[in-house]
């Protein structure tokens, strides 16, 4: 069975990638009339750099998804096998 310290450091884990993935969200420019347009998408739009800089936020968001969705994965899998036992 697995230790109560590997959910505590899940939790913190998924909370910080939540609050980031939350942040990097945001920060991606809008691409349509929308919501994002509503609330000032033309000076985000304006303000967002090269596509170099889009493409990096684009490859790190990705990650702190990635990440997010395994500590989603591996809370439910300690889950399971805490009630199990």
């Amino acid at each position: 069975m697995l230790p109560i310290q590997f959910a505590y450091t899940l939790i913190v884990l998924l909370v910080i990638t939540s609050v980031l993935l939350t942040m990097l969200i945001l920060l991606h420019r809008g691409k349509g009339g929308g919501l994002s347009s509503m609330f000032g998408g033309g000076v985000s739009s304006s303000l967002a750099g090269s596509s170099v800089a889009e493409k990096n936020l684009d490859r790190y968001t990705v990650l702190v998804g990635v990440v997010w969705f395994a500590c989603i994965v591996g809370l439910g899998l300690w889950l399971k096998l805490a009630m199990a036992s």
